[in-house]
């Protein structure tokens, strides 16, 4: 079994410290910057950074999965996780200031891949819509945090 890997990066016309308060908010903030793939976002538990507990619907190549995601924030204002309690898939966001002023986003998931045919789509397809579906979120985080939504 081999580790996928698929990041994407942004600079966010933003302080690091409101970036980072709109990604830990999935009570009314996170919410607002998911693309239309990532749908049905319910919380269990908390709502707010580490102990957040939610399950989340994505759709990708005309397929829909459930992910339960527990978040934990290993590096509060830096970077925050959210862990698949299922499987080895793990999403994280790194914050950091931008050298001429803003905020430099990445997002990057990593899980351990598939075994044969399943696999094989998986190195072919996934990376490429994930990248996508990345592109698409870091823009909408670019225009809740410049519209001062944290």
């Amino acid at each position: 079994m081999s580790q996928h890997r698929v990041a994407v990066e942004r600079t966010i016309d933003a302080a690091p410290s409101a970036v980072y308060a709109i990604l830990r908010d999935y009570r009314d903030q996170h919410p607002k910057i998911m693309p239309p793939a990532l749908h049905n976002l319910r919380i269990e538990s908390g709502g707010v950074g580490a102990g957040t507990v939610f399950t989340v619907d994505i759709k990708l190549g005309g397929r829909t999965r459930t992910y339960r995601m527990r978040v934990e924030e290993p590096q509060p204002g830096h970077r925050l996780e959210e862990r698949d309690v299922a499987s080895s898939l793990v999403t994280a966001f790194f914050v950091q200031p931008a050298p001429a002023g803003g905020s430099i986003v990445r997002i990057e998931t990593t899980w351990d891949g598939s075994k044969g045919i399943q696999g094989l789509f998986e190195r072919l397809f996934a990376p490429r819509l994930m990248r996508k579906l990345y592109h698409d979120e870091l823009e909408r985080l670019d225009a809740c945090a410049r519209s001062g939504a944290a």
